[in-house]
């Protein structure tokens, strides 16, 4: 074991840090790059591909304390989710489109495939979604 993972441990284990934070510092050692020229730098910026989509809320409740709402998606299941789509039935596609498209979202569930969503991610450094409530809401969606 590293250095700095045994330090993120006793961290945690003196309740300096929570096991969320310290389950974060232990992901940010992992997709950490050595050196440019150090033996395996090449191998290890291939491996740092995302594993989480992570989407950050924070909300202010009626009294104007802030509420929050932090949770990470595995990719592994999101990508499981767009093989599901092409499980559905050719006509409940076409029902669920149709749905789509009448609520002003045009999207055909056909479409999407594991490169379409690997595209995705690829593009998706970090995107903040402001909702138009005056400031009040604050979205961040994120891959790690």
């Amino acid at each position: 074991m590293n250095e700095n993972r045994m330090k993120i441990l006793n961290m945690l284990a003196q309740g300096q840090i929570t096991a969320n934070e310290a389950e974060r510092l232990i992901a940010a050692l992992e997709n950490e790059a050595p050196p440019a020229g150090a033996p395996g730098a090449a191998e290890q910026a291939s491996k740092a591909k995302p594993k989480y989509v992570r989407v950050v809320v924070t909300d202010h409740n009626k009294h104007g304390d802030p509420v929050n709402v932090d949770f990470r998606v595995p990719l592994g299941m999101l990508r499981a989710g767009v093989k599901l789509t092409g499980l559905i039935p050719k006509q409940a596609r076409e029902r669920v489109n149709a749905a789509l498209r009448q609520d002003g979202v045009p999207f055909d569930l056909g479409q999407i495939t594991s490169d379409n969503l690997d595209e995705v991610i690829g593009h998706l450094d970090d995107l903040t979604v402001d909702i138009d409530d005056k400031g009040k809401t604050k979205v961040r969606l994120f891959c790690e």
